[in-house]
């Protein structure tokens, strides 16, 4: 297997991304399995850490294909896979209901993870997404849109392991992605690391704390 945990997945990436330390980047990880990866490569650029709350909106009978995802801001964005909306028969409401219910999971983690803590800024720096890996894409495309969305100068995506040709749909969605593995052939993400096991709530509040966001006002 490629990685042995998302511990040594984020030094990989760290390393590739190490042109990046003197830009002022910031990492945006998303949760909860790429807290962890991001969390090594805030470490190495001394760059800050923050979160991107999104949600994959998944088929009602088939959780884990998803339809769409939902991206957590003052006006929550939604990205819609149409091709499988349409193969999978679902309605307009079934849709609703499911992004509704996805809405509100991550109102808990902001809730849980975020609190009050302050959001480093994005606009006008470096944001470098990080996940554990991506299959379907979808809330990998509904992440970068978010953050194009705060006007960076640069939209990097990086990550450990993704298909192949989920890669090339999301090159016109980064300025650059750096993907240390990709495979025609892919499956699930977990069968790419020998431990792949759930983070918890408790890691993820844990890994925040330790990069806390510093003053950037002079």
């Amino acid at each position: 297997m490629p990685f042995k945990d998302r511990i040594e997945a984020g030094r990989h990436l760290a390393k590739a991304l190490a042109s990046y330390k003197d830009k002022q980047p910031v990492v945006l990880a998303l949760p909860r399995g790429g807290v962890p990866v991001a969390a090594e490569i805030a470490d190495a650029l001394a760059a800050p850490l923050d979160l991107i709350l999104v949600r994959k909106i998944g088929v009602p009978d088939q959780p884990e294909l998803a339809m769409g995802a939902v991206v957590d801001g003052p006006a929550p964005m939604v990205v819609r896979n149409e091709h499988v909306i349409r193969l999978a028969g679902v309605s307009e409401s079934e849709f609703n209901q499911v992004r509704e219910r996805e809405t509100v999971e991550i109102e808990r983690r902001r809730k849980r993870y975020v609190g009050e803590r302050a959001h480093p800024d994005v606009a006008g720096r470096t944001a470098i997404v990080v996940d554990d890996g991506i299959a379907t894409g979808a809330t990998t495309r509904a992440a970068l849109r978010a953050t194009r969305a705060r006007k960076p100068a640069r939209l990097v995506l990086a990550v450990p392991v993704a298909p192949t040709d989920t890669l090339t749909e999301l090159r016109r969605e980064a300025d650059e992605i750096i993907c240390l593995e990709d495979y025609v052939d892919f499956g699930a993400i977990g069968l790419f690391y020998s431990d792949f096991r759930q983070i918890s709530d408790a890691e993820v509040i844990d890994l925040l704390a330790r990069h806390p966001v510093k003053s950037e006002m002079p």
